[in-house]
């Protein structure tokens, strides 16, 4: 059977030359025989790669389009999320532009899908998820892209927002979220009550921010697993941030750990500067998954941020202080097929997984990490969508 594509003088994963045949959007074949097919790419000896995933981003915060608009200081979560609120009133450049302009970014730096948290609160309704549901309609081709309900402006403390996002999952969004129950809502009981009766109601999964540190966030990363246990959702959960894991001696380590092993809840890092981040080595050996997000570029909350991720696995290995290549392989694996298992995507390159790839001139995947090479040759569904590829 001939094939659609075939990706000729590629380097693979074992380090030999190969090719790569694709049907129908498909990896048919991954070797160093040559199939025939319909149409063949040269890569010239660029090592072959899995297309990246970003496990965090909000494709709704973000003011590309716009002229720069100065950072608004915010001393606490809550001071900033007011923050954000103001910059947002403000706004005459409409989601589907400014979140269109970063879904173009990310897949022209390689990433293939996305998690985006889009707020809902009493004020904005639900014309952020309504925006970002047209936004994955419109680039399908390029990114596969997973919607959170995510309550920015708390639950308890925004009266409202609990009915909001039950309508926010009857009308599309894949996930629920939460906030700092403790931080933000000042209960964890009733907080984790709205989130997980909403995700158990309509059986789709958790993802929650959890920036509380030390001890009380490791209490509500407990009270979450326990949750996920007795509403059989494990393997459904995610919690994004987790500072509080970086925080912790070895006892309240080991038992929060365990704990979020026995539920499969991932964890997701962003890798982030000044505060502390959780050790991913440590959670691997007890069986927590560990994956990585972008999460805010270039919006009310950070001026930075520009969506690569191998600059954010370089960064995993800057802050955990990785150099081995087997250490800077395990930092591409948060960027690639850990945030891809979290999303419940097939992924990787296997035959019988999409053709969902890029090429980058480099000698290996530590190699990558460490260049972090501004060329890369984007495929999505075996299509080449490298800007300028049908030029």
């Amino acid at each position: 059977m001939n094939a659609d594509l075939v990706i000729e003088n590629v380097l693979l994963p074992d380090g030999t030359q190969g090719s790569v045949a694709i049907s129908s959007g498909v990896i048919q074949s991954i070797g160093h025989d040559k199939p025939s097919a319909a149409a063949v790419y040269d890569a010239k000896g660029a090592l072959i790669a899995p297309g990246l995933v970003d496990g965090h981003v909000h494709l709704d915060k973000t003011l590309l389009g716009l002229p720069f608009i100065p950072h608004i200081r915010g001393d606490t979560v809550a001071e900033r999320i007011e923050a954000e609120k103001h910059i947002r009133r403000t706004l005459e450049v409409p989601v589907e532009t400014r979140g269109g302009l970063l879904i173009e970014k990310l897949s022209a730096q390689g990433t293939v899908a996305l998690r985006s948290h889009v707020d809902i609160d009493t004020e904005i309704g639900l014309k952020g998820l309504e925006a970002e549901l047209t936004l994955k309609e419109r680039y399908h081709h390029l990114m596969d892209i997973q919607i959170v309900a995510f309550p920015q402006s708390g639950i308890l403390r925004d009266p409202g927002t609990d009915d909001l996002l039950n309508a926010a999952i009857e009308a599309g969004a894949d996930l629920v979220g939460g906030l700092d129950p403790a931080g933000i809502d000042g209960d964890v009981s009733r907080h984790l009550d709205v989130v997980f009766n909403i995700a158990e109601r309509h059986g789709v999964g958790v993802d929650l921010h959890l920036h509380d540190g030390g001890a009380l966030g490791a209490f509500e990363l407990r009270q979450i697993a326990e949750r996920t246990l007795s509403l059989g959702l494990t393997g459904k959960v995610a919690v994004s941030h987790a500072f509080c894991l970086g925080e912790l001696d070895d006892v309240d380590f080991g038992r929060t750990a365990a704990l979020l092993a026995k539920a499969d809840i991932a964890i997701m890092t962003t890798a982030p500067g000044p505060v502390s981040m959780p050790p991913v080595k440590p959670l691997r050996s007890e069986g927590v998954r560990v994956f990585c997000g972008s999460d805010n570029i270039r919006d009310a909350w950070s001026p930075f941020g520009n969506g690569d991720l191998l600059e954010r696995a370089g960064t995993v290995c800057d802050r955990q202080d990785y150099r081995s290549d087997e250490d800077l392989a395990l930092a591409f694996s948060l960027v690639t097929e850990m945030s891809s298992q979290v999303m419940g995507r097939e992924g990787g390159l296997v035959v019988g997984a999409p053709a969902d790839f890029v090429l980058l001139p480099v000698g290996s995947i530590a190699e990558a990490v460490a260049e972090r090479p501004r060329q890369r040759t984007v495929f999505k569904r075996g299509i080449n969508v490298t800007p300028g590829a049908g030029e």
